[in-house]
């Protein structure tokens, strides 16, 4: 694994810890990669990236299905793909 992959600000418990709010929120990762804590109690990975000067979001999976792990992986392999020139979003739906 790269370093990039493994720096972050969260650690698998602070995600697993991370309590419902009246509000979703979102806690950061860095480099794009976000948890979604809604109001359900339901958390979910995003990662929000720039393609043809255009703000997206990509929805990475549920936690705990997907782990902190996981999403970090997950982030890595949609980069790798817009530095080819790939919009992530695209390629999943082909």
């Amino acid at each position: 694994m790269s370093s990039l992959m493994l720096s972050g600000k969260l650690s698998a418990v602070l995600v697993k810890q991370a309590k419902a709010k009246e509000k979703p929120y979102k806690l950061s990762d860095g480099k794009g990669l976000n948890l979604e804590i809604r109001p359900n109690s339901s958390k979910y990975w995003r990662l929000s990236y720039r393609y043809h000067d255009k703000q997206k979001t990509l929805t990475l999976g549920v936690f705990p299905e997907v782990t902190l792990a996981i999403a970090r992986n997950k982030s890595f392999e949609a980069k790798q793909l817009l530095d080819q020139g790939i919009d992530p979003s695209v390629h999943r739906k082909q």
